[in-house]
């Protein structure tokens, strides 16, 4: 059998190997202090589940439209009225397969072979394998610290070329936690516009966000779009849906798109996600995103004290992107020892990009503070040694 030519260039998640590893030292009776997942660690909010029991019972769980429970669809319009001020169009609210559904119809829908998406780099790996496995051409935007890890409008100038189709950003940003302030987005998208392309903008960790409220992109116009999702912030990774905000023009094509590929997002997990703006449900995530906060705040320093850098600091999701220059020169083999050594499991930077990834290590704040302080306490006894 051979595999089709798009498979060598989708790669692996390294960080699974790792997890392999934890997994296997678990179960000699190890215990793992795991800083690698990027899942919270909350159940799903009660509202949530109990919306879900009350369809269930009913017993109807058929398909709905390629495009999503109309209710659902008008509850994240109404969203976007109550926590932005944005008015959108539910017509224009495609519900998906999880965030990673909602990528794939847009990309799906925009992409000719050879067209090339812009991406920074570092970044969340699945984004250029998207790209990839839509006959598309994936290219890395190095970006840094000095631009808070996120792009320019110089960068996608000097990127740009005749078969470029767009730009690719996150904000907050996996792995960084770093955000595009409102006015940086709009001459990113001014930038874009000017050579006639897209900009799409992952918003998934919205309302993970600690200084301030990210702004949505839909502000600016509604030729830009937006995907999110019900998993970070609504704490709903299992139930596997988000949500794809484009163009009126685009509608019916994605559409198409949808019931090709899906038939229709899970309607359960839609019947549930029906609860996830309610304000009962709200308070309990406000209350996460305080602890997280409160998270955040006890590992960035305790990391600094260690001798990581963070020059970059997080303001949303649940990340800290630390430069491991002053302590190692490769960020793989050091989350291997880590592991194997004094049983803490991090994210090594390869997974995220070229962009010298063997210095940076990600860390995932989404464990118990008490789990936090054991982990940075074991780091600091093995880097002593």
């Amino acid at each position: 059998m051979i595999v089709a030519k798009r498979m060598e260039g989708i790669a692996p998640f390294h960080v699974m190997e790792l997890m392999a590893k934890a997994q296997a030292l678990e179960a000699q009776g190890r215990d793992i202090v795991h800083m690698e997942v990027g899942e919270p660690d909350f159940p799903t909010p009660q509202p949530i589940l109990e919306a879900a029991q009350r369809f269930l019972a009913g017993g109807h769980v058929h398909y709905t439209n390629a495009l999503g429970l109309l209710p659902l669809r008008e509850a994240i319009a109404g969203w976007y009225a109550t926590r932005y001020g944005v008015q959108v169009d539910p017509a224009r609210i495609v519900v998906t397969a999880g965030a990673s559904g909602a990528l794939l119809l847009a990309l799906g829908a925009l992409t000719n072979p050879g067209d090339e998406w812009l991406l920074p780099d570092p970044g969340y790996p699945c984004n250029r394998h998207f790209v990839r496995f839509c006959e598309g051409v994936p290219r890395a935007l190095d970006v840094t610290a000095a631009t808070n890890f996120q792009p320019t409008p110089e960068n996608v100038g000097a990127g740009w070329t005749a078969k470029t189709r767009g730009l690719m950003v996150a904000s907050p940003a996996n792995p960084t936690g770093t955000l595009i302030d409102p006015e940086s987005l709009r001459k990113l998208w001014q930038a874009v516009r000017f050579r006639g392309g897209t900009l799409l903008v992952d918003e998934i960790y919205h309302g993970l966000t600690y200084e301030c409220d990210a702004r949505t992109a839909l502000e600016i116009s509604d030729d830009i779009i937006v995907i999110n999702s019900f998993s970070k912030y609504f704490g709903m990774t299992g139930w596997r849906l988000g949500w794809l905000v484009v163009p009126p023009g685009m509608i019916r094509d994605v559409e198409k798109l949808a019931q090709n590929l899906f038939i229709a997002p899970s309607t359960p997990a839609q019947h549930a996600a029906l609860a996830a703006f309610v304000p009962d449900t709200v308070a309990i995530l406000e209350q996460r995103r305080a602890e997280f906060r409160a998270r955040r705040n006890r590992l960035l320093p305790g990391l600094r004290q260690l001798g990581f850098s963070v020059a970059a600091e997080p303001q949303g999701a649940f990340y800290i992107y630390a430069d491991i220059d002053a302590l190692a020169q490769d960020s793989f083999k050091f989350a291997e020892t880590l592991l194997e050594q004094a049983g803490v499991a991090a994210t090594p930077g390869l997974d995220f990009g070229d962009n010298a990834p063997q210095r940076h290590i990600r860390f995932a704040y989404t464990i118990a503070e008490k789990q936090l302080m054991i982990g940075l306490e074991r780091m600091a006894n093995w880097l002593r040694q």
